[in-house]
């Protein structure tokens, strides 16, 4: 069963990541095709298999789903004297249990999701709807991401700071999007805006 649904994931999540991210399908369905393309390759055909499959697999996720330990500490710190947005990419539904779980959402002043404005990043609208929301300038914000395409790339076209949170020390290629800033830690960031200012 792990190979067919290692197999499944290989085949399956290329055909459907872009529909994820925009919203055009949810995390609910995407799993539970995954399950039955999965139980399928084993013999198995009994949707309602595959919904218990695909409703235990959801249930784990949950339960393992762990902030990183600087996370909670950043919030903290920056919430008293910035405006915080989080922009993601990610159907709705999935994103949304995730900051439940996860218990931030409303540590922010705008939570943006991909699948919830049609636009992901590194579109640089997404970024312009955060700033809206917040009612802020672009050159007043730093977006901090760690991913160069979606992130770094996205922070730049749409003329932000661009923060690379570079937690296991990858090797940027000489041609890819170059950061205004890299760290290791978010426990880095709060010396850098301090520098900055």
């Amino acid at each position: 069963m792990l190979k067919a649904n290692g197999d499944v994931w290989q085949s399956y999540w290329p055909e459907v990541a872009d529909k994820w991210t925009l919203g055009v399908l949810n995390g609910t369905e995407v799993s539970l095709e995954i399950w039955r393309r999965t139980l399928r390759a084993c013999g198995c055909k009994d949707d309602s298999v595959a919904r218990l499959a695909s409703e235990a697999w959801s249930q784990c996720r949950r339960e393992r789903l762990r902030l990183f330990e600087d996370v909670p500490e950043l919030i903290s710190l920056l919430q008293a004297r910035h405006s915080l947005a989080l922009v993601t990419n990610g159907a709705s539904d999935t994103q949304r249990e995730n900051l439940r779980v996860l218990d931030i959402e409303d540590r922010f002043g705008a939570v943006v999701i991909s699948g919830e404005v049609g636009v992901a990043k590194p579109d640089a609208r997404i970024f312009q709807f955060t700033l809206r929301a917040l009612g802020v300038e672009p050159e007043n914000v730093w977006h901090v991401g760690d991913d160069l395409n979606a992130d770094v790339a996205g922070a730049k076209g749409a003329s932000l700071t661009a923060v690379w949170l570079n937690r296991r020390g990858a090797l940027r290629t000489g041609d890819g999007p170059k950061p205004d800033y890299e760290i290791r830690s978010l426990r880095q960031l709060p010396v850098l805006l301090s520098a900055a200012q």
